[in-house]
């Protein structure tokens, strides 16, 4: 995705989620990431010391693992910062 692109996405994403919900409020993730471990383990640092509630379960043949991650965030700039630090991660897909 290059820049110019992401920066109207997480401005159109900050408006909505302003607008549709009370800060601070409980935010689910979902990426899909390549099953690696130190992947996964990448992003389950991202959200360590953050109260998160990280489940992952693999693809039928196992390519591919679903990483969901509950967290209590304080408003729709800490949205949009977890998901520019997961954007880092090699081969991450954000849902």
């Amino acid at each position: 995705m290059d820049t110019e692109k992401s920066e109207e996405f997480y401005s159109r994403l900050k408006t909505q989620l302003a607008e549709s919900t009370i800060w601070p409020s409980n935010y689910l993730y979902k990426f899909i990431v390549p099953t690696d471990t130190d992947k996964i383990k990448q992003i389950q640092d991202i959200f360590d010391n953050t109260g998160a509630v990280i489940e992952s379960k693999k693809s039928k043949k196992g390519k591919y693992t679903s990483v969901s991650v509950t967290v209590n965030l304080k408003s729709p700039d800490e949205v949009i910062e977890k998901y520019k630090e997961v954007g880092k991660v090699e081969g991450v897909i954000s849902l």
